[in-house]
């Protein structure tokens, strides 16, 4: 009978999955174009320069798919949440002792929080 595993991690939004899937290809041709471009250099063939400079725009382009997958991930956060429950190092909130008028209750304040001049 076939029983699942439980898995480490949960999988990747579909989204994150498929920008992560994109920036791979992107950077394997890449290595695959640095190759090429390393072998011919050797082998002192016209290919070597065609292949270097589509290794340098084939690199830029990597670290854009790569800059993808970060800012799909943080987006994918932003929309769907994140559950997440404070660490044992998280302090409550302290409340504030004395009373409204200790606190500065009724005095007026200017636009930056700062008490106005002449005024109460």
């Amino acid at each position: 009978m076939w029983t699942e595993e439980p898995v480490g991690r949960p999988r990747m939004p579909d989204p994150v999955r498929a920008s992560a899937v994109r920036a791979v290809l992107i950077a394997s041709v890449t290595l695959i174009e640095a190759m090429v471009a390393m072998l011919g250099a050797a082998a002192g063939t016209w290919i070597t320069a065609p292949a270097l400079l589509c290794t340098v725009v084939s690199t830029v382009v990597a670290t854009w798919a790569v800059l993808d997958v970060w800012v799909t991930r943080q987006v994918w956060n932003q929309r769907h949440g994140v559950l997440s429950s404070p660490s044992s190092a998280a302090r409550p909130r302290r409340l504030r002792r004395g009373s409204p008028a200790r606190r500065g209750a009724g005095k007026v304040r200017g636009p930056a929080g700062r008490r106005v001049a002449g005024l109460r």
